[in-house]
């Protein structure tokens, strides 16, 4: 029944297409035709495609996040040990987070704001211990990298690879050491505010862990 309702609307709109261009053809040069009531009158008499399969249109969102292929320990100056992705980004662990169950408070602005590691597979490791590393499923359905059960996270505050900017930003955020553990070696006071969400996601969409973002 849906299939011969679907030819019946496929063959709706063509009539009425051709019958629109039939009358633009016919009219004089410089004439104004108005074809807006015929248009209308053709679409009312057309229904949705997405009615006539007994659906409704569902808006597909992409997973936000940083896709990281690796990981890797690094010493850098001050700080010490971390972790960096496979452009030499430092990633981080937020506070109000859990590791026992892996799970990320960190949505909506706050992702804007901290990208989540997110994989397609294994990433590389050089100097992460195997055994530390996992993943944890996030709402939007993304696998998202953790350490010891720490989800992790790059910063956009960051401007080049090897900043650590995002460093107990809100008092909350903390580079992550190849254990999992915090980076404590150096801690800047006052803790940092954060940057603000990109201009095109800066419209609060819900609390979305916000403290501390």
């Amino acid at each position: 029944m849906a299939a011969t309702r679907l030819t019946a609307t496929v063959a709706g709109c063509a009539a009425a297409a051709a019958a629109l261009a039939a009358l633009t053809a016919c009219a004089p040069p410089g004439a104004n035709v108005d074809n807006t009531a015929d248009a209308a009158q053709a679409q009312a008499q057309v229904p949705a495609l997405n009615d006539v399969a007994g659906e409704s249109a569902v808006p597909v969102v992409a997973p936000v996040g940083s896709q990281t292929t690796a990981l890797k320990a690094a010493s850098i100056p001050k700080m010490g040990k971390v972790v960096t992705d496979q452009d030499g980004f430092v990633l981080y662990r937020f506070d109000k987070d859990t590791a026992k169950p892996p799970k990320s408070n960190c949505v909506d602005k706050c992702a804007q704001v901290w990208p989540p590691a997110i994989t397609d597979g294994n990433p590389d490791l050089s100097g992460v211990d195997p055994s530390v590393v996992g993943t944890v499923t996030r709402a939007d359905g993304a696998r998202q990298i953790t350490l010891a059960g720490w989800p992790v996270y790059r910063y956009i505050g960051d401007p080049k690879p090897g900043a650590w900017k995002g460093q107990n930003v809100g008092g909350v955020w903390f580079v992550v050491a190849p254990d999992g553990k915090k980076n404590l070696t150096c801690l800047p006071t006052p803790a940092p505010t954060a940057v603000e969400p990109p201009a095109a996601s800066a419209a609060p969409t819900g609390d979305g862990g916000t403290g501390g973002y």
